[in-house]
């Protein structure tokens, strides 16, 4: 819809300025009228040509805007206020733009949580569900602090998963780079200055130029290979099945799949102790989790045991049955159902498991450095020996 500027006044007299979407300007001047301001004057915004867009809004800068607005409310300033003073404090062209549409909402009357919803890409379901409960029981200040505290345990958590998986992943493709260089530049100039020797060359020395030929001759099949698989894993991780198959695969990959499923038990237990706290409905609750757990397996087992719960069954037990979760977690999450005390049980769980991914990736790390550097010394020092074999023959017969 097309973007309108306005300048009007309020019931108080004082000018008021702002911009909001409409279908047309008879409509915006109507809304404006409901709303009880005077003198108005619209105008269609110009459209602007942008290159690059504006910066996105990320959840850090989400984090930090829910901690200025929860102290602004606390102070007991109005909720449209404490957006005007937020918007004239940043200088974040993506921020401002989301508090001037937040803004414009609230100031037509819709609620704050049912707000966040038409932003998808900003404010996930979690944040719109905790926000809605806060409004609801009149703790909205408390609620944004916890949900700046989720985010940042989260975003550490995500951290240091991806540090898990990045090095690895980074170390292979320097190795295939390395490789791929020596094997199409390096090795023919040995292959040129070998044929002029006139003498059988060794095993190794055959093995390595015929496989260096192979790189020089389908090269693009070198290059292109690693790209096809990438493309091919993420086409099969859009389809329903294939997501849930490489999921499963992760879970249970040594070293990987233990950083894997460590992070998702945490990511589970603190969302679910997090709306817990907020005095989410379970049942809600357990929809909101399944969709923020990261992966498919662990979904469906959220989903299975909503059902449970549905029926009048413990959560504990279908959370064992499916065998994702370890025994120690299920059996706590049991304790926590019979004394009453799930959301602290869940926050204690989530404490350890978050400790616990540290604990995985340092390990992981050790295990993998000696295992990666035995592969590149064994291949690169496998090409050096190759294609010196020759000079030593030469140099024993001379």
């Amino acid at each position: 819809m097309p973007i309108y500027l306005y300048t009007a006044k309020t019931r108080q007299g004082k000018p008021k300025a702002g911009e909001f979407d409409m279908v047309n300007k008879d409509v915006a001047t109507a809304a404006l009228r409901r709303q009880g301001y005077t003198d108005i004057k619209i105008k269609r915004k110009p459209i602007e040509i942008k290159i690059g867009g504006d910066p996105k809004v990320t959840d850090k800068d989400i984090s930090i805007f829910f901690r200025l607005l929860s102290t602004m409310i606390n102070a007991g300033l109005p909720l449209v206020q404490c957006f005007e003073l937020l918007r004239k404090g940043t200088d974040h062209k993506g921020l401002l733009k989301l508090l001037t549409s937040i803004q414009n909402e609230l100031e037509s009357g819709s609620p704050f949580g049912e707000t966040l919803r038409k932003f998808p890409k900003e404010f996930d379901r979690l944040t719109c569900s905790l926000v809605e409960a806060g409004e609801k029981g009149g703790i909205l200040d408390a609620i944004l602090l916890r949900i700046c505290e989720y985010k940042e345990k989260s975003l550490s958590l995500k951290g240091k998963i991806k540090s898990a998986m990045v090095y690895p992943a980074s170390i292979l493709f320097i190795s295939f780079i390395v490789t791929s260089v020596l094997m199409i530049f390096v090795v023919p100039v040995f292959a040129e200055m070998f044929s002029s020797f006139g003498a059988e060359l060794p095993g190794p020395t055959k093995i390595v130029m015929a496989i260096s030929n192979g790189f020089v001759e389908y090269w693009y099949l070198v290059f292109g290979t690693p790209i096809a698989i990438v493309m091919a894993i993420k086409a099969v991780y859009k389809t329903p099945t294939g997501q849930y198959q490489l999921d499963k695969l992760m879970l249970n990959l040594p070293a990987i799949g233990d950083v894997m499923r460590k992070g998702a038990v945490a990511r589970f237990t603190r969302t679910f102790s997090t709306l817990s706290a907020a005095g989410v409905p379970i049942l809600e609750a357990m929809d909101t989790v399944a969709e923020t757990s990261g992966n498919v397996v662990i979904e469906r087992v959220i989903i299975g045991a909503k059902e449970s719960i549905s029926q009048g069954k413990s959560l504990s037990q279908p959370l064992e049955e499916s065998g994702v979760f370890p025994i120690m977690v299920t059996q706590m999450i049991g304790i926590g159902e019979q004394t009453g005390a799930m959301e602290e049980m869940l926050g204690k769980i989530a404490d350890f498991y978050e400790e616990e991914v540290d604990t995985a990736v340092d390990n992981m790390t050790a295990l993998m450095e000696p295992a990666i550097m035995a592969f590149l010394g064994i291949v690169i020092g496998g090409l050096v020996i190759a294609m010196y074999l020759p000079i030593f023959m030469m140099a024993s017969v001379v």
